[in-house]
């Protein structure tokens, strides 16, 4: 798979790491997202690049000293007793300045807790310090702890820290070649990863993906979350019950907690790991205080973590027998629905980088007001930077004749009932898969929502 965006990180890491004194980068950020792969492509020929497993210190320092040799002869030839000794004679080896990456560093902090102290010594001595540095990992909540954390050996030392997020679906179209429609669908599938695309990309048509990788038991992303929980959570049953029951209906704590028969201050520490990693979402309702509401909702943030837990989770057991024909029978019932609520925060996700007559709008919300059974809902409302207009729009995914100017007319209807609006210009829209032409108001399609790309 060809290499697609990442310009900016590119950029900001050959920046820091060509400046006059050595440097020290820290990249993190959830598996799969290419963090090592960008990493490959900035080093230079010279750079060191060791990527850490979990075996014994004395065996980590043999294979880093095995890299090293590579670049500097005779450096293996020596038994280094601790990492103290490895990082002063490579060092004093050094005859210019080049870059060591240790990737996946949690991993050999497991095996040598005394590595980040090492590296501390090291580092408040950048006068003599002929290397840069940059330090890798998968673990958020290690790197955090490591690096992040006020009270942590590296705390305050790094030029630069990098957190590597999943991609933005434009990327997606150039990687698989497809068409707009076609893009919100895979990436209502795959998200933003690009190790998933890569695996998309190796078989023909989406279906033939999540038989291959997904619905099957031997499938690479068949366990995938539960990796992923394993690298940053002690409790991943916890964290996959949660989820597991988010994605059948559940958004409200006072749901969760009395499905899992438990009070609900007992949920506060698991659901705040799971937000900070980027795995669920509170959603409040725009313009509400997002301390005070009461109304706060819990969603499955990342598309491919959401779609496991609602085809995959309650499905194992026929996948455990290979019978995955009663999935596919389901997916072809629900895939409609589930891409629509996909399409509606693509389009929210993108309302910031839409420039309406020159309008800037910043961060789009959903809206709602009333109970669950007679819910007043709008998809999409956002505030423009200059706070003079209001956008209102609702999504629609679908191949059906559309009525738009009842859709409108019924979208201004909601639109009275927002209590924020004041004086202020509310400019409607909708947001819909197919292009249509209408004199009611604006409309963006997947061609428009796909082609907002963020450099």
């Amino acid at each position: 798979m060809k290499f697609v965006n990442r310009h900016s990180e590119q950029e900001r890491l050959k920046n820091t790491l060509s400046k006059d004194r050595s440097a020290f980068v820290v990249l993190y950020g959830r598996r799969r997202c290419g963090k090592s792969t960008l990493l490959k492509r900035i080093l230079e020929p010279n750079d060191i690049y060791f990527m850490a497993d979990q075996t014994e210190a004395s065996y980590q320092r043999t294979l880093f000293a095995n890299v090293i040799e590579k670049v500097i002869q005779g450096f293996s030839n020596v038994i280094y007793p601790n990492w103290q000794v490895l990082f002063d004679n490579l060092n004093n080896r050094i005859s210019q300045r080049i870059t060591i990456c240790l990737d996946e560093f949690p991993y050999l902090v497991k095996s040598a807790p005394e590595l980040p102290s090492v590296l501390q010594k090291i580092l408040d001595n950048k006068e003599e310090l002929r290397f840069n540095l940059v330090l890798c990992g998968s673990s958020q909540q290690l790197m955090h702890g490591l690096v992040l954390d006020s009270s942590a050996p590296l705390f305050g030392r790094a030029d630069e820290i990098m957190k590597i997020k999943p991609m933005r679906a434009a990327y997606l179209q150039e990687v698989l070649e497809c068409s707009a429609i076609e893009t919100v669908e895979e990436y209502s599938v795959w998200g933003g990863v690009p190790r998933y695309w890569e695996l998309r990309k190796e078989e023909n048509s989406l279906e033939d993906a999540l038989k291959y990788h997904v619905f099957s038991s031997l499938g690479i992303l068949y366990d995938e979350p539960m990796r992923l929980f394993l690298d940053d959570m002690r409790d991943t049953v916890h964290s996959f019950t949660i989820l597991s029951l988010i994605a059948s209906g559940c958004h409200r704590l006072s749901e969760i907690a009395a499905r899992l028969g438990k009070p609900a201050t007992s949920l506060t520490a698991p659901l705040d790991k799971l937000l900070m990693l980027g795995y669920l979402e509170k959603e409040i309702p725009f313009g509400e205080n997002p301390k005070k509401s009461k109304k706060s909702l819990y969603k499955i943030a990342d598309p491919f973590i959401r779609f496991y837990f609602q085809f995959v989770v309650p499905n194992r057991s026929f996948i455990e027998v290979e019978q995955v024909s009663p999935i596919l029978h389901q997916l072809n019932l629900q895939f409609g629905m589930y891409i629509s609520s996909q399409w509606e925060q693509l389009c929210r996700d993108t309302v910031p980088f839409l420039k309406i007559d020159g309008i800037e709008f910043g961060k789009a919300a959903r809206w709602w007001t009333g109970s669950r059974d007679e819910q007043t809902e709008i998809d999409v409302v956002a505030e423009s930077l200059d706070g003079q207009y209001i956008l209102v729009g609702e999504c629609k995914w679908s191949d059906k004749t559309l009525n738009i100017e009842r859709l409108f007319c019924d979208l201004r209807q909601k639109a009275t009932r927002l209590s924020f609006v004041d004086k202020r210009e509310i400019i409607y829209c909708m947001f819909l898969k197919n292009k249509t032409l209408s004199s009611e108001g604006l409309i963006f399609t997947a061609e428009d929502i796909i082609h907002t790309v963020i450099k």
